[in-house]
């Protein structure tokens, strides 16, 4: 006996739907708003970095400035002091006792030379110092620079001299 082939046909009361995501993807819309962000703030960063290379690069014709280069004899140079050898030095009097140390030195803007040598008169590791300020030509400085000496000066004399105090750059400026 053979028995007809019988299809399987839906129920009546099915409906067949589309194979569509009626619900929106959350995750995918975050992940592409957030690409899309990193993708602008990437373009924000390069642009000012390609704009300054471009800067850099860019050749551009010497244009004149008003300064002058003067050659400088290099060995004339040499034979001068550096301030930040003598800053910190011992200072003696013409009896060879030490009267204080160099603090600074104070230079005139307008001259453009050493006006004053600031001295720092007793105290200890700092605390309890006496500044003081002496004109620069008063001191006598080895030509190597080793030996500082202000001829006529005790430690008793300079603390009884006026303290010295630093302007701030507030007050520098009202002057």
């Amino acid at each position: 006996m053979s028995y007809p082939e019988i299809k399987p046909t839906a129920p009546a009361n099915v409906i067949h739907m589309p194979e569509i995501w009626y619900a929106p993807d959350r995750n995918r819309a975050r992940n592409a708003k957030a690409a899309a962000n990193r993708t602008r703030a990437l373009a924000l960063a390069i642009v000012p970095i390609f704009g300054l290379l471009m800067i850099v690069t860019t050749p551009r014709l010497a244009s004149s400035q008003g300064v002058q280069l003067v050659k400088v004899d290099v060995a004339v140079v040499a034979k001068g002091l550096r301030a930040s050898k003598l800053i910190g030095s011992s200072i003696t009097n013409d009896k060879n006792e030490k009267v204080g140390s160099l603090d600074d030195v104070i230079i005139d803007q307008n001259q453009k030379k050493v006006m004053f040598a600031v001295l720092q008169v007793g105290g200890f590791l700092g605390l309890g110092k006496h500044l003081v300020a002496v004109p620069y030509e008063s001191l006598q400085i080895s030509e190597d620079g080793t030996k500082i000496a202000l001829p006529g000066a005790t430690k008793d004399e300079l603390k009884k001299l006026a303290e010295f105090k630093y302007m701030s750059g507030r007050d520098a400026s009202q002057q």
